[in-house]
């Protein structure tokens, strides 16, 4: 190639070298600094390049990892190949003035006169550095967010069971006074329609505050930038703003929204149902009426696939009210059949009955019969069961005459 040549390629060589928005530098099989480029030397603090070339390697690296870096050196001169340096771990590299700062290093090679040389790319990731420890600062603080919910969400559980034993104190109290039974009904219905219309503003009031949290913490996440910080702290403080609203509506909950807002799921897994079912009798007969007795059947396999939690609290409250609506000495049936396809569960007794007016209204929240007025409730049970058997994707149908007693039939499909 003719000198004039040379030289045109020589130049254009050293303006990709010296012109790199990166710094390169090139190093012997010795680890002796060969070559350097401008964006280098500035990125460690260096005005010449004399004050690198000839030098070793580990003038830029912090003297702990002096040790370690020789032997990976030595690694490299026996296997050269372009590839990336120290992956999984964080590099450091440290300037003229002995500042140190984090790095990312490829490393390529090469070989001229029989010589090996390495060529070093060594990009300062400061700022990004600084990124990610701002985004895992306000992780942590999302995630105290998080448990500051929790902790009012328990605080609420609490708060309910609270006002559900005011409640039955309440109810108990107007009870006992028979000459106040037209006053205590219209004060149970006024509360009645209280509670319904207080569920409705409580489910509309918690949405505005969690659509808050959920919406600032996504916009924070997405605000990476150092200059972004503004915008950061703005979302996070309407985060703390919203956990704050939300204390005080938790504290003035009063009703049974947590199943109202679809907080309860199915949690099935296998277990011996008839087991639970012949347990659960003769629990319900230590408070029984006198000579009241309860009759188990059951016929099929013993395990099935279910919920035995929800499936407990809806035999239990049927056989509740069959106790509390049967006379003394009355039977009370509970049959099983376990089928291919099908659970079917009976719960019957011969107690006062339903009336064909008030079976339209029998799952509704807060309703009570009118032959019930005088004996304690709350009117919230059969609502309750007819939500769990929703959960558990099955069906309820009863039958019953007014002092001919009542039977409620559970149908649940057979989960493998």
């Amino acid at each position: 190639m003719p000198d004039e040549s040379i030289k045109q390629e020589k130049g254009k060589f050293e303006a990709l070298f010296q012109h790199a928005s990166m710094g390169i530098l090139v190093s012997d099989a010795h680890g002796q600094i060969q070559m350097v480029n401008h964006f280098l030397l500035k990125q460690f603090g260096y005005q010449k390049e004399d004050e690198l070339i000839g030098k070793k390697i580990n003038t830029l690296i912090p003297s702990r990892y002096h040790s370690n870096h020789e032997g990976h050196q030595q690694y490299y001169n026996k296997h050269p190949k372009p590839r990336p340096m120290g992956v999984g771990k964080d590099l450091f590299a440290v300037k003229n003035d002995g500042t140190e700062f984090p790095v990312e290093i490829s490393l390529s090679n090469y070989t001229m006169a029989g010589k090996s040389f390495t060529i070093a790319f060594i990009s300062d990731i400061s700022i990004r550095k600084e990124f990610e420890n701002a985004i895992h600062q306000h992780q942590e603080e999302l995630n105290e967010t998080n448990k500051k919910i929790e902790e009012l969400n328990n605080q609420l559980e609490q708060k309910v069971e609270s006002r559900t034993r005011e409640l039955q104190e309440a109810l108990d109290a107007l009870e006992a006074s028979k000459d106040e039974l037209t006053k205590a009904l219209s004060k149970e219905k006024e509360l009645s329609d209280l509670k319904s219309r207080f569920v409705s503003m409580a489910s509309h009031e918690f949405r505005t505050p969690l659509s808050t949290i959920l919406s600032s913490a996504s916009l924070v996440a997405k605000y990476t930038e150092a200059e972004q910080q503004e915008n950061r702290t703005k979302h996070i403080l309407r985060i703390k703003s919203s956990v704050n609203n939300l204390t005080n509506l938790l504290n003035e909950f009063l009703s049974i929204g947590k199943i109202e807002d679809g907080k309860i799921t199915a949690n099935n897994f296998e277990f011996n149902l008839k087991e639970m079912l012949a347990v659960l009798c003769n629990e319900m007969e230590a408070i029984a009426k006198n000579e009241q007795q309860i009759n188990f059947t059951y016929t099929g396999d013993e395990y099935i696939v279910s919920d035995p939690s929800l499936l407990r609290n809806v035999v239990t409250n049927l056989l509740s009210n069959a106790i509390k609506f049967s006379p003394e000495k009355s039977i009370i049936k509970v049959t099983c059949n376990i089928l291919n396809t099908e659970i079917i569960l009976s719960i019957k007794d011969n107690g006062i009955g339903i009336s064909a007016e008030d079976q339209v209204h029998l799952f509704e929240r807060f309703f009570r019969g009118t032959n019930v007025t005088n004996i304690q409730g709350t009117g919230l049970g059969l609502h309750i069961v007819g939500k769990y058997i929703e959960i558990l994707d099955g069906k309820i149908e009863y039958k019953s005459e007014l002092e001919k007693g009542t039977e409620f039939i559970i149908t649940l499909k057979r989960h493998s």
